[in-house]
């Protein structure tokens, strides 16, 4: 297959006498951008634009870092443009929220798993316009009623005409701008909900695809930061003598988040930090351990303080009910993307240039800015494909971008600059999932009903962005709760509290967020109650549910996996279902007890509900991608804390993620529907752990409450 390379803007303002589209414009800008459109002048703030060489360029405003982000938004456009996808090219937009921002987010940043959920509309219309106009252009310059004018394949014809959406490009710039064009019926989609080669695969498969680490400028340094070991270390003192007197060694500066070493390659800044002599101050940081951290957050899931929902207090047990009680601890996980995270700076003068795979483009370039003593419209993003980030490369309180620019300060020359995190920086450089403790008490009578559901949860905030209202008047970090109250179960004398963990140790939302551990809980305990008077799962699971999208994919996940029938000797199967970022899920997994003594997963039979299905092999690859994913961290992942806070986890060897020999067979299933389409990048993971779970209490009895089942199963260790 012939490459499909990303356009660089420089490039396509090069091309000339062009068709641009941008529908986030006030609509004076954009009709004076259209006018403009047929110079090589104009500004690349379109999403959609048509050169004469008969390329189609869709500007893609979410970070593309193998979620397929990009891929989906330009099938939207493509779709209503009716453009031939071998011509279809994508480009990153600027750095600029008036057109591109999120408008979930208010901002620039891909999070949530909304790039497609959010602007599915926008990019179906941005491509409508451009065909419109194209159209129009046609049916001008041939001199016959649009209603004659055909566009299909990037081509226009009419009785007698034929011409490419290049040829009309420049003339179609000047055509007025249509209020509201038409958009196509799904029964007329021609690429939506079909088979197609993502945008970027074949340029990731020849290794032309540029991520930050692949830049490389003239006269570039590398730049390494010595961090504290614990959580809320500072700088007291340093000695940088035997650093400075490595081979390659440049220069050694303290800023604000340690001690910065420069040097000419990576192997001489490696060796220079290693000689650093610190001393740190920990007056202000986490030096308790795990264990210790562990049992006053169980303390306050037992004894919640914030009370969120009562319904009702728990019945007693009785020959008519059944009581289940579990005591959860679910550990602090790593994001552990393949690309740490990495920056190219350069200063020239009063500007720079930044060469960084960003996920949050305005509010990181604002912080680069800022902590580097520039003015945030200095500052020239060339947007990079990322290697991942499950999270982790949109902190709220953009702190990679502030020590980026402090690095960058710190350096004062105008050489560029290549900051990175090493492999050991990121494990050991929290904004971890927080570590969370659930008690839960629930209640069953003998019809399969829940009659009492009492939940305690514990753990850090992320934050006061989904602040909820307590019974008490108080408020509470809702992604802390998200998903307990959401599933669509009929649970009678629901009640929940909370308890905040207070600590200087940095979290941050990881794939899936609070439903990574609250879906764990909820669903691991259903089947608890559901053993405890035999009832099936699929079947309990059904008469509880009133949600029937919900439904929907609990009885095709079951159907796919031959539910109700018996399995291979010393196999189990289980069966999870979380909706989350308005996704429905639903996993069957088959297990049985591998020569390690841990779950040992043989095939995963999963349903998704997301509405309309953009790109099917997309969905199917997030899918299975997130299986895998959550199925390493369930059974060997933790980031945990020793003697004085000292994070004990640096690499791989000791922060265990998924072997190929340990992936299971997958089965993807996707439910036909003309819904608006959700998320697909976080949904697959919250009910794979619990299917898991599910499938080893069916086999072996064992109901396991702390994660990774390497330390959750009795005998084994981390």
């Amino acid at each position: 297959m012939a490459s499909l390379p990303v356009a660089t803007r420089r490039g396509v303002l090069a091309g000339g006498g062009a068709l641009v589209i941008a529908l986030a414009m006030p609509l004076r800008a954009r009709a004076a951008g259209t006018a403009a459109g047929a110079g090589a002048g104009f500004a690349p703030n379109a999403f959609v634009r048509v050169t004469p060489d008969n390329l189609v360029t869709v500007v893609i405003k979410s970070i593309e870092f193998g979620q397929g982000a990009a891929t989906g938004l330009a099938t939207l456009a493509a779709e209503e443009l009716d453009a031939d996808w071998s011509k279809v090219r994508l480009e990153f937009a600027p750095n600029d929220d008036s057109r591109y921002a999120n408008p979930l987010m208010g901002t620039m940043l891909t999070g949530g798993s909304s790039s497609i959920a959010t602007a599915h509309t926008q990019m179906r219309k941005a491509g409508a316009t451009a065909r419109a106009m194209l159209v129009a252009a046609a049916a001008k310059a041939w001199g016959v009623p649009v209603s004659q004018v055909v566009a299909a394949d990037s081509m226009l014809s009419a009785p007698g005409r034929k011409a490419t959406y290049g040829d009309m490009a420049a003339m179609a710039a000047a055509m007025p701008v249509p209020a509201d064009p038409v958009l196509k019926s799904p029964a007329s989609f021609k690429l939506i909900g079909k088979t197609l080669p993502k945008l970027d695969s074949a340029v990731k498969s020849d290794g032309t695809a540029t991520f930050t680490q692949d830049v490389t400028l003239p006269g570039m340094i590398t730049a390494l930061v010595a961090h504290a070991p614990m959580p809320g270390g500072k700088v007291a003192n340093f000695d940088a003598a035997a650093a400075k007197a490595v081979p390659g060694v440049l220069k050694v500066a303290s800023v604000e988040s340690g001690v910065a070493v420069y040097a000419r390659t990576m192997a001489a800044a490696l060796k220079g930090r290693a000689a650093l002599k610190v001393d740190w101050d920990t007056s202000k940081a986490e030096t308790r351990s795990s264990a210790q951290l562990e049992a006053i957050a169980m303390g306050l899931a037992a004894r919640p303080p914030l009370p969120v929902m009562d319904n009702g207090p728990l019945p007693a047990a009785s020959d008519a009910v059944k009581i289940v009680e579990g005591t959860y601890t679910l550990p602090y996980l790593a994001h552990a993307p393949m690309e740490t995270l990495d920056a190219v700076m350069q200063m020239k003068g009063d500007r720079m240039d930044v060469w960084l795979g960003s996920q949050m483009q305005v509010k990181e370039c604002e912080a680069i800015a800022a902590a580097a003593g520039i003015a945030k419209d200095r500052i020239t993003l060339h947007q990079q494909y990322a290697g991942g980030s499950f999270g982790r490369r949109a902190t709220f309180d953009v702190a990679f971008g502030l020590e980026a620019g402090r690095v960058a300060k710190a350096w004062g020359g105008s050489e560029p600059v290549k900051f990175v995190w090493t492999r050991e920086d990121d494990m050991t450089g929290e904004y971890y999932r927080p570590m969370t403790a659930h008690r839960v008490r629930a209640a069953i009578d003998a019809k399969g009903q829940v009659v009492g559901w009492d939940h305690g949860v514990a753990g850090q905030s992320l934050g006061n962005f989904a602040a909820i209202n307590t019974l008490n008047g108080q408020k509470v970090d809702g992604m802390l709760l998200e998903g307990l109250r959401e599933q669509g179960y009929v649970l009678a004398n629901h009640r929940i509290g909370a308890g905040m963990l207070e600590s200087p140790m940095k979290v941050l939302w990881w794939r899936s967020v609070g439903h990574s551990h609250t879906g764990y809980v909820m669903e691991t305990m259903l089947d608890r109650l559901f053993a405890a008077l035999g009832i099936d799962p699929v079947a309990g699971r059904l008469a509880l549910q009133e949600d029937e999208r919900a439904r929907g994919v609990i009885r095709e996940a079951a159907r796919m996996a031959g539910w109700g029938r018996k399995p291979d000797k010393g196999r189990a199967l289980g069966i999870a279902y979380v909706k989350s970022f308005a996704s429905y899920v639903a996993e069957v997994a088959e297990v049985s007890r591998g020569a390690d003594g841990l779950p040992r997963v043989h095939k995963v039979w999963a349903a998704v509900d997301l509405g309309l299905a953009v790109n099917p092999d997309v969905i199917a690859a997030q899918m299975e991608g997130g299986i895998g994913f959550a199925l390493g961290h369930v059974l060997h992942s933790e980031i945990t804390l020793g003697e004085g806070g000292v994070i004990e986890q640096r690499n791989f060897d000791d922060y265990k993620s998924l072997r190929i020999n340990e992936m299971p067979e997958v089965e993807v299933s996707i439910i036909p529907s003309d819904k608006d389409p959700t998320g697909i990048g976080e949904p697959p993971v919250p009910p794979l752990g619990p299917a898991v779970a599910n499938a080893w209490l069916a086999l072996t009895g064992q109901a396991v409450e702390r994660l990774p089942f390497a330390r959750g199963i009795a005998g084994k260790s981390a």
